[in-house]
């Protein structure tokens, strides 16, 4: 078990974004949501390749800031996504895809069952900032 990835303990990166504005000058945040429930399903990265690339193949491509380069979310696992339709914000600094799953969750972790699951599964308690799995 990952502890960051599964553990029941908050350890959140505050300096993500100085790390993403050193390593991946060009780069803004995108909003994941699932077209069917409205859920928030991922937050990530694009910047202007990525964004023409999925605007083009109407697939989710994002910017991996971690690896630095392309991410066609699901090339390697499968769980692939339709892009419905991208929303700007008013200060145009971040977007809003709206996107339909091919099949399954978009997170690379996976419950107990092994289906992938979207990325916001842990609850944070408010008074000791435990974290609670809701889909295990």
């Amino acid at each position: 078990m990952k502890e960051l990835e599964e553990g029941s303990r908050l350890t959140l990166d505050f300096a993500k974004i100085t790390k993403i504005a050193e390593k991946c000058k060009d780069s803004i945040p995108v909003a994941i949501q699932h077209a069917d429930t409205h859920e928030v399903i991922l937050v990530a990265y694009t910047n202007e390749l990525a964004m023409r690339k999925a605007f083009a193949e109407r697939t989710l491509i994002l910017w991996s800031t971690s690896r630095n380069e392309l991410w066609e979310k699901g090339k390697t696992s499968g769980e692939m996504f339709d892009l419905i339709e991208a929303r700007v914000n008013c200060e145009q600094n971040s977007l809003l895809y709206i996107v339909r799953p091919r099949r399954g969750g978009i997170c690379h972790t996976r419950n107990l069952q092994g289906a992938p699951r979207n990325c916001y599964y842990r609850r944070i308690n408010f008074d000791t900032l435990a974290l609670e799995n809701i889909d295990p």
